[in-house]
């Protein structure tokens, strides 16, 4: 079942000079991954491309499918189980880009692919990266972008880069994590609004705050860490739960609690902190991309990979889901040398932040229309 459009849709018949995007993601009550890293893209487009028209295509058991700021199509379930609905939307929009972040059928691509849109594909782990490096995925998908630095994801096997020559298909495109890059002016006002402007601080955040544990939620687990940080190294503790989290926000003296943030703003609230103590998401690359110390931690099946990568290059601390292994992980953590250890180990890897190549490679796309 699709929903009408919101109130500030704008049909496509009124802007026939305007680029038509729409993002197709995996959207759910617990992860958020996908749309952050969507609606960073979004924003971008938007800001490339002002007559930009964008769609989001969202289940209505995500949290966020109500607050999008973007015209919405609200479906009974996660994109990838809506084959049907969403082929439906493709033919309505005629949309000139198709986005399907770490989701969509093949029967989805293909559908795109001959609506006459320009089809990405993105992946974020080994797993997904395989998924659209299929045959019949690859033949409908015009760039497929891995959001992941090089060191944190194995090469191409020499039968992936054999079938992609066979098949006269591009090597997909590592783009690096995905993020909104700081801006002092708003960093300024953001530091003031929660009053750490002269105050040294760790972030914490477990993510979307859906993800659970054997203590509950990992972002109350991660409060406790936090608590640990405020009274035993009288530093200001500042948690983000994430829009999944299911309870009312703690009021707690010396902690700064915050439900969610834009990624503007978490990036800027990062890139200030002394350090981080970050689930092993997209955002444990942001904090290593922008050289802040941090101890990663798994909180979902999909993360290891990633935190193991990074704990191969050196560039972060990690320690099990587990209270008082987090609390020796933050202690060793904030030790003046290895703060200072961290920072100059991050800073010997070549960062760049995808948004900038992924802008470039849309607008690649939407030449060759």
């Amino acid at each position: 079942m699709i929903t009408p459009l919101r109130l500030n849709y704008k049909r496509v018949d009124d802007m026939p000079s305007a680029p038509v995007f729409l993002f197709i993601l995996v959207s759910s009550k617990e992860g958020i991954g996908e749309y952050m890293r969507s609606m960073i893209i979004a924003n971008g487009v938007k800001k490339h491309w002002p007559d930009a028209v964008i769609h989001f295509a969202l289940s209505k058991h995500a949290p966020y499918a109500q607050s999008c700021p973007f015209n919405t199509f609200i479906l009974e379930n996660s994109a990838t189980k809506q084959v049907k609905a969403v082929n439906d939307i493709v033919s309505e929009l005629k949309p000139d880009v198709v986005i399907f972040d770490a989701s969509g059928r093949k029967a989805q691509l293909k559908h795109a692919h001959e609506s006459g849109a320009k089809v990405i594909f993105i992946s974020q782990h080994q797993k997904k990266r395989s998924r659209g490096l299929k045959v019949g995925r690859s033949l409908v998908t015009d760039s497929h972008w891995v959001v992941q630095p090089e060191f944190a994801i194995a090469p191409l096997s020499v039968f992936e880069r054999f079938k992609l020559w066979l098949i006269n298909r591009p090597q997909p495109l590592v783009t690096g994590p995905i993020f909104t890059n700081p801006d002092e002016s708003q960093r300024g006002a953001l530091l003031a609004e929660y009053d750490l402007a002269d105050k040294a601080f760790v972030l914490f955040s477990a993510g979307s705050g859906g993800h659970k544990c054997n203590q509950g939620y990992a972002a109350d687990l991660f409060l406790d860490v936090a608590l640990h940080v405020r009274d035993h190294h009288k530093l200001k503790p500042v948690i983000v739960f994430g829009d999944n989290y299911p309870k009312e926000l703690p009021e707690i003296e010396g902690v700064v609690c915050i439900r969610s943030l834009a990624n503007a703003d978490f990036i800027n609230l990062v890139s200030s902190a002394k350090a981080a103590v970050l689930s092993g998401g997209g955002t444990l690359l942001q904090a290593v991309a922008m050289h802040v110390p941090t101890l990663g931690i798994a909180v979902s099946k999909d993360q290891p990979p990633r935190v193991k990568a990074c704990l191969d290059r050196d560039v972060i601390l990690s320690s099990n889901l587990d209270f008082s292994e987090m609390c020796g992980g933050v202690d060793q953590l904030l030790a003046p040398a290895e703060l200072a250890r961290l920072i100059n180990k991050t800073k010997e890897i070549d960062s760049v932040n995808g948004l900038k190549v992924s802008i470039a490679d849309i607008s690649r796309l939407l030449e060759e229309k």
